[in-house]
């Protein structure tokens, strides 16, 4: 009875053992798997990554015009019910090139009539410009003097000719634009009837209900974005005004305009008109005060009313907003950082459709963890 007691108690760790044993080779090939595929997963982004960037030219009209027909949507819907489609879509698409041009008119005027004061003060830039690399050299910043050499009029001049250079790029981007919209208008019910019948019924219903938050998203994200341009705007408009400083409105109009691109538009928006002043009333203390104001505007508007306006739905970390205007700018320019969070807001949306993916849009911050 011992012995066979003494077999028994033998047979517990010995059983473990083999079980233990022939589960190994299990969970090894499962690790050895995942360590395969992370490398793959790195360079399929790296490799997407580069694709957006080389084929600049072909992915950023596509986006462009997929976040307008997101945009003018419900208004092509809502004209069908009343229009024969291809009326209701010529009435669109020319709403949507008279607000392409409204807003380049307003740009370019604001715009144009600063730099036209700049170039035609260009010596008093200079020459303010000069007296502060002499200040900073003075102080142990040797590198100002290289850069006065090139601040002069033919630096302004340059400028001024690779905007135009670059005017009729931008020209040819949005009559790209504009046809990829007119197409997608057309297509965009039979694309939701292809999908349900070319998809499986979960996976189309995550493209189609991911396709419709984020099209409500963007929406929403555009009409706080003008709201708050407009008030932006018309108080830097104000600011200016009270503090006598030339072209109060088109600071206001720059103001406006550049409130789109977040962070870096402001920071622009802010610091031009301080260096303006500082050309103007040729006052530190001047441009310091305007600065401060400037500023104050911003931070109210940008960090206090804007995210109660938009509420829940369209928060994310400060953090990736940030990334998203730098890392879409470096692939595709001003229009990137332009573009670059309503994509983010589109990716965290179809992240937040799957559970596998859930994660990614809790990372970032995702505000439809619960479809609200």
């Amino acid at each position: 009875m011992n012995i066979g007691l003494g077999a028994e108690q033998a047979s517990g760790p010995i059983s473990e053992l083999s079980v233990t044993s022939s589960s190994r080779p299990g969970t090894d090939y499962t690790m050895a798997k995942r360590a395969l595929f992370a490398p793959t997963y790195i360079l399929a982004v790296i490799a997407v990554i580069w694709a957006l960037q080389a084929a600049a030219s072909i992915f950023a009209p596509v986006v462009c015009a997929l976040f307008l027909i997101a945009l003018v949507w419900p208004l092509q819907r809502n004209l069908q019910r009343l229009l024969p489609k291809l009326i209701a879509l010529a009435i669109v698409v020319c709403v949507v090139v008279l607000a392409f041009f409204a807003f380049a008119s307003i740009a370019s005027w604001g715009f144009g009539r600063i730099g036209r004061s700049v170039l035609a003060d260009s010596a008093r830039f200079q020459g303010l410009y000069s007296q502060l690399a002499e200040w900073l050299e003075g102080h142990g910043v040797v590198m100002a003097g290289a850069w006065a050499e090139h601040f002069n009029v033919g630096w302004f001049v340059r400028i001024a000719q690779g905007v135009t250079a670059r005017l009729n790029t931008v020209i040819s981007f949005w009559i790209v634009v504009v046809v990829y919209v007119l197409l997608g208008l057309l297509d965009a019910e039979a694309a939701a009837r292809n999908a349900r019948v070319a998809l499986s019924a979960q996976a189309a219903a995550a493209l189609i209900n991911g396709s419709s938050q984020a099209a409500s998203k963007w929406r929403r994200y555009m009409l706080v974005r003008t709201l708050m341009s407009l008030a932006t705007g018309s108080m830097v408009w104000a600011l200016s005004a009270a503090f006598g400083l030339r072209f109060a409105a088109e600071w206001g109009v720059i103001a406006f305009t550049l409130n789109y691109i977040p962070f870096i538009g402001p920071f622009v928006a802010t610091f031009l008109p301080t260096l303006y002043a500082l050309a103007q009333f040729g006052s530190p203390q001047a441009a310091v005060s305007i600065f401060a104001g400037l500023n104050i505007i911003q931070f109210v508007i940008g960090s206090y009313i804007e995210p109660r306006v938009a509420g829940y739905v369209l928060a994310m970390s400060p953090f990736v907003v940030l990334f998203s205007v730098f890392f879409w700018s470096f692939l595709w320019g001003v229009f990137g950082a332009f573009i670059g969070v309503p994509i983010t807001i589109a990716l965290v949306t179809f992240c937040s459709q799957s559970s596998a993916t859930l994660w990614i849009a809790q990372l970032l911050g995702s505000a439809d963890r619960r479809n609200a």
